[in-house]
């Protein structure tokens, strides 16, 4: 397959931005409540860093054994990116490690999301930069050039379609990938439950039943009857 090279994304605008900071706000399981797709494989889990992840998607798609493109899209990402990177099913080889993710931390990156392994796990940590992977090995990837690979084309990541521009959310629950017009949909709302939930749990200690004061318990009532 021969090389897919595609134009990136100008840098973030201001609406853009405005809904990045929304979801910085927003407790990622609440969005749960409204989305049923864009949530990936949930064994594609955070291996370092601690803060939440928010950023934007830049797609780039390798062999098995070789970063090479990686290592061209690492010097053109800017701040807010998330590199997402599809290595084809491998799960032997590493292709983020200490130098790619300072490489990218250094341009203002937001993390880096890899459909396989990492390495270097104690610098990685030691970084800071949000790494998701499904595990780690010391089995790196290397520079072979081979013609084969993409930059800023769809990927499948953890089971989700990705496309270079979609927003990238992850903490230590896992990762969601979905597009910007769908996340901004349902953002005022899921923040709006997430302001109300201290009083419910305040309820739920004074003795209130949860069926109660979520109506769950009257639907199970009225189902009895309809029956």
């Amino acid at each position: 397959m021969p090389l897919d090279i595609r134009e990136l994304p100008s840098p973030m605008d201001g609406e853009l931005t405005e809904l990045t900071d929304k979801l910085r706000k927003v407790d990622f399981p609440t969005l749960g409540h409204y989305l049923e797709e864009g949530f990936c494989d949930p064994l594609l889990q955070r291996m370092a860093g601690t803060e939440k992840l928010v950023g934007r998607a830049i797609t780039v798609r390798i062999t098995a054994t070789d970063s090479t493109m990686l290592h061209h899209a690492a010097g053109l990402v800017g701040p807010g990116d998330v590199v997402i990177v599809d290595c084809g099913g491998d799960r032997r080889h590493a292709p983020l490690g200490e130098v790619v993710v300072n490489a990218l931390a250094a341009r203002g990156a937001a993390g880096a999301v890899v459909d396989g392994l990492c390495t270097d796990i104690d610098a990685l940590r030691a970084v800071g930069l949000p790494v998701f992977a499904y595990g780690r090995t010391p089995l790196t990837t290397k520079l072979h050039g081979i013609a084969d690979g993409s930059l800023g084309a769809p990927l499948s990541i953890g089971g989700v379609a990705v496309h270079t521009g979609d927003l990238v959310l992850g903490d230590a629950n896992g990762l969601i990938i979905a597009p910007a017009s769908r996340l901004a949909a349902v953002i005022d709302e899921a923040i709006a439950d997430d302001a109300e939930e201290p009083d419910l749990i305040a309820q739920l200690w004074e003795g209130e039943p949860l069926g109660s004061l979520t109506g769950a318990t009257e639907t199970v009532r009225r189902l009895q009857t309809s029956g």
